[in-house]
């Protein structure tokens, strides 16, 4: 099992010392990664499921703030949870994800991508919200065949992006591309990553059974796919006080990473060097 640290800045705060901190610490801990979360832009009445989104939290930029994390570790994977694929070009993304792998040394790995929940959002970055799953798989493959492309240039011709015989450098450090987990809570994402990802990371408020189906739904298609469903890498979230009976239960449900989510901050610290300890993340 693998496990990771999620920094979530509207709890955490922006303070740059702290999240170097928090960074350096999760990285002599022994933890894999550290994720950021994503929201480009918040409104009076944004909801996520039943919950409003506070207009005025903090969500900085995340390959912004990993670029940052980056320069102050030297280990330490860098990871999104999730970041918001349709309201980005892909052009774009590619070079900027290359760049910090590239200035990490081959850290930028836990890159996990899905589509959002709020309209508003959509609308800000004008993108038609119901078309935002049909764009984010386009983004997918545009994004994969940038970074395998090379001198000669790639072409794409979609229904959202087009090019001829682009050029994209920086390459990802020793691989074709880099790995994209999908996130979301939904069957279409659990379609979406046994088609098209390298991983699946499932919201927290679903219950077992759903769970299972959705697993299950992943693996059959990356078969329809011709591609090898045990090769799906399957996170989930853990949360800092879990049990190492807890964790078993996660392996024998076929989870091979756990991203911890918020921790109180007045113990934070303190909690991460507890957590590494129970289950050794030195060793």
């Amino acid at each position: 099992m693998k496990f990771a640290i999620s920094f979530s800045t509207p709890y955490y705060g922006t303070d740059p010392d702290r999240l170097v901190a928090f960074a350096r610490h999760a990285e002599a801990c022994g933890f894999e990664g550290i994720y950021l979360p994503d929201h480009i832009a918040l409104y009076p009445g944004a909801k996520v499921g039943e919950f409003e989104m506070p207009a005025t939290l903090p969500y900085p930029d995340p390959l912004d703030c990993l670029s940052f994390v980056a320069a102050a570790t030297e280990r330490i994977l860098l990871g999104t949870g999730v970041l918001l694929l349709p309201y980005r070009h892909p052009v774009v993304l590619a070079k900027r994800l290359a760049t910090i792998d590239v200035l990490s040394r081959g850290r930028m790995r836990l890159l996990t991508v899905g589509l959002g929940t709020m309209p508003g959002e959509a609308a800000a970055t004008g993108v038609d919200f119901a078309s935002r799953g049909r764009r984010a798989d386009e983004a997918i493959d545009v994004l994969r065949l940038l970074w395998s492309g090379g001198a000669a240039g790639v072409s794409f011709e979609g229904e959202f992006f087009a090019f001829d015989s682009l050029v994209s450098f920086p390459k990802p450090v020793n691989v074709p591309h880099l790995p994209i987990h999908v996130g979301g809570s939904s069957r279409a994402a659990a379609r979406r990553a046994g088609r098209r990802g390298d991983g699946y990371f499932p919201g927290g408020m679903l219950g077992p059974h759903e769970r299972a189906v959705q697993l299950e739904l992943a693996k059959s298609e990356a078969v329809a796919a011709g591609r090898d469903p045990m090769a799906l890498e399957y996170t989930r979230w853990g949360s800092i006080d879990m049990p190492v009976e807890r964790v078993a239960g996660l392996a024998a449900e076929g989870v091979t990473r756990i991203v911890l989510g918020s921790i109180d901050p007045e113990d934070l610290f303190d909690e991460m060097s507890r957590f590494a300890e129970r289950f050794d993340l030195h060793g």
